[in-house]
């Protein structure tokens, strides 16, 4: 691997011009009825917000808290990855991860899939956090320290020496701060390559919809650290790519009884409110 310095400065080059060419609009929200998905929702606490960056309209669903924080969870890997790719800390989505289970013993909420080697590509598509806590130790905190603020990624607080730091609450960030960030990104405004920006693309591609190419990433959590059988927390935050229009970035964060009642649910209701927000039709 290079060293995790190369590269840094290119991160705050252009942080100031678009080169997206999408025409900068004036801001205006518009509010999303809960009301037709009450009973998919249940007792879940949920909040939506998405952003045409074709218009500059956001949409929000009633009795969000879009400027709540949160711990990022495993959302936090789409920075992540691009940090890595930046930075020289991985070379490529085929940069292998080998698995050290004397440092990294397995949890016993880990899936098989994380029990293994992975490249960045894989570890990004299972989600497993221990390759991109290795990462975290390899870019260092001096770099996250720089770069976080730089971009407005939530507080971007990280502690000195942490491999953990958007698993413990330590980094928060809102549904509304997540979205910015991923414009600002989309735009490309943060001194991203296109090379990193396509090595998102990629491994962020979720489906196709009517309405365009969902790109997604999945995180969660215990609302109570300790309390792996508690209440649980997650999110789905992503874009909808769309042919001849400026994208869509969203973010949805949910709170339930348990894992299992988040985990489907989260880009379920994601894709059913991007609906709304892709079909609103101005009066």
């Amino acid at each position: 691997m290079k060293s995790a310095s190369i590269g840094l400065c290119a991160l705050f080059l252009g942080l100031t011009a678009s080169a997206s060419g999408w025409a900068q609009q004036a801001p205006s929200e518009i509010r999303i009825s809960r009301q037709p998905h009450l009973e998919f929702i249940g007792d879940r606490q949920i909040s939506f917000i998405a952003r045409d960056l074709e218009t500059g309209e956001t949409h929000i669903l009633e009795g969000s808290e879009p400027d709540h924080r949160r711990g990022p969870w495993s959302t936090f890997k789409i920075p992540n990855l691009v940090i890595a790719l930046e930075t020289g800390a991985a070379e490529s989505l085929d940069t292998e991860l080998p698995w050290d289970s004397a440092q990294r013993p397995p949890a016993s909420y880990w899936p098989e899939d994380w029990r293994q080697d992975q490249t960045l590509r894989s570890a990004f598509v299972r989600s497993a956090a221990w390759a991109f806590q290795d990462l975290a130790l390899e870019i260092g905190t001096d770099i996250y320290q720089d770069i976080l603020p730089a971009w407005s990624y939530g507080d971007a607080e990280v502690a000195d020496g942490s491999d953990r730091f958007w698993l413990d609450h330590t980094l928060e960030i809102s549904p509304r701060e997540q979205i910015n960030f991923l414009e600002h990104l989309l735009k490309r405004e943060l001194g991203v390559s296109e090379a990193s920006l396509a090595a998102l693309d990629e491994v962020s591609l979720a489906g196709q919809r009517p309405d365009g190419e969902l790109h997604g990433k999945t995180g969660a959590g215990p609302v109570v650290l300790t309390d792996q059988d508690g209440r649980y927390e997650g999110w789905y935050v992503g874009y909808l790519v769309r042919e001849e229009r400026a994208p869509i970035v969203f973010a949805l964060h949910a709170e339930a009884s348990s894992f299992d009642d988040v985990r489907l649910f989260r880009r379920q209701m994601a894709e059913r409110l991007l609906t709304d927000a892709t079909s609103y039709a101005h009066p």
